[in-house]
């Protein structure tokens, strides 16, 4: 049964998804039908990247052997449950081809053989499947692993006990578990920087076809792990706020939070200047018209400014105090107002190749609307989870164990 928090987040989260929905088909019923597809691969790809991210935590934590990151590690895993929301959402954008992907009627120039729609919809499905499947193979040992060492009951060992056969009777001890879960954790990464890499080629970079950034791929899984960090600091934040000490979380695991979460501000801003700065000093056209078109045209120039401030030197500053890294309110509304800062960096992205001409920024209400519907399908599929798997917030994994 669901507590009345959670139904409470249950209910929330049902009617932002509604809201969502009822905007995008306002939308796509509308003048411009493009807005809506558009609207609706910023948020695929943005939320996608919050919960790959955020379950990248996890895996990063096992395989530093780090000990600081306590039960936020345990949070991290709820992230799993989006995963296969996040795949029918990228199976849904087919229906949005001809929005989506403006190349359809574009002069490819023997590129065709790469960007065409059934290729690209099999390889990154692939690609997604392998991620999901190898992040669900570590949670699945994790989750055993958890049970084995620390005795955790209800709904997690009965479906544990329902899906694996006696690993004791098959030899299967502690050290087997944690080899699978070092194994998949490794494979995870690898897939991490691959599924993303090419769904950032694919979904962003191929929309402007003519133009090639070799550092693009790393910018792409760089900004999830930021994102990821982002949704983590916010789900953390809302468990202590809700269930105080008795959620295990202190102050200490917001500051050595926040200190990962400053870092990856920096890697990414430095990532962003990187990519920057060689086209700019190569000063080819091939290259610099994409630039030039986001960073100093018309209405996109101050968008571009806007992404740098709040995504970066914002944070930047905040983040210097060592006080507002121990504050979870505050560090929630700082992950916020970031995630919106990059929300904004996919429309900076997309925005120019799929609202061709427009004078004014292709952003109104029903772009909000819709990113709170996506907000919604996380909230539901993060409490269905937590609701599931209680044990996941209160009981340690034994590499907490001091």
């Amino acid at each position: 049964m669901l507590s009345l928090k959670n139904k409470r987040l249950v209910i929330l989260g049902a009617a932002l998804m509604v809201l969502g929905f009822l905007a995008f088909i306002v939308q796509v019923a509308g003048d411009h039908p493009e807005r809506a597809w558009q609207a609706y691969l910023i948020n695929f790809l943005l939320w996608s990247a919050i919960a790959q991210g955020g379950f990248l935590f996890s895996v990063v934590m096992h395989l530093t052997r780090a000990r600081w990151s306590g039960p936020l590690t345990n949070l991290s895993l709820m992230f799993a449950a989006f995963f296969p929301v996040s795949f029918a959402l990228f199976l849904f954008l087919f229906i949005g081809k001809s929005y989506v992907f403006p190349w359809t009627s574009m002069a490819l120039h023997g590129k065709e053989v790469w960007l065409n729609v059934p290729f690209l919809f099999f390889r990154d499905a692939i690609a997604l499947l392998v991620l999901y499947g190898v992040g669900f193979g570590c949670l699945f040992y994790t989750l055993q692993l958890k049970t084995d060492r620390q005795g955790a009951g209800g709904r997690l060992r009965t479906f544990l006990d329902q899906k694996l056969v006696n690993h004791r009777d098959a030899g299967r001890n502690e050290d087997w578990i944690r080899h699978r879960i070092s194994l998949f954790s490794v494979l995870y990464a690898m897939a991490f920087a691959g599924a993303l890499s090419l769904v950032g080629y694919d979904l962003v970079m191929a929309l402007d076809p003519h133009w090639v950034s070799t550092l693009f791929g790393a910018y792409q899984f760089i900004k999830a792990f930021y994102l990821g960090l982002g949704g983590l600091i916010i789900l953390a934040a809302v468990v202590y706020l809700g269930h105080g000490d008795s959620s295990g979380l202190t102050s200490v695991h917001f500051h050595n939070l926040g200190k990962l979460f400053f870092a990856f501000c920096l890697l990414w801003a430095d990532f962003f200047y990187v990519q920057l700065v060689v086209i700019w000093y190569g000063n080819i056209p091939e290259e610099t018209v994409y630039v030039i078109g986001r960073t100093m045209a018309p209405p996109w120039n101050m968008l571009a400014w806007t992404v740098l401030i709040v995504c970066f030197l914002l944070p930047f500053f905040i983040l210097l105090n060592k006080k507002v890294k121990t504050r979870p309110r505050f560090m929630m509304i700082l992950a916020a107002v970031i995630i919106g800062g990059i929300w904004l960096e996919h429309l900076l992205l997309i925005g120019p190749v799929l609202s061709h001409g427009s004078d004014t920024l292709p952003l109104g209400p029903m772009d909000g609307l819709m990113t709170l519907g996506f907000l919604g399908l996380m909230i539901f599929a993060v409490v269905f989870f937590m609701d599931t798997f209680p044990e996941l917030v209160r009981v340690k994994l034994p590499m907490e164990e001091k």
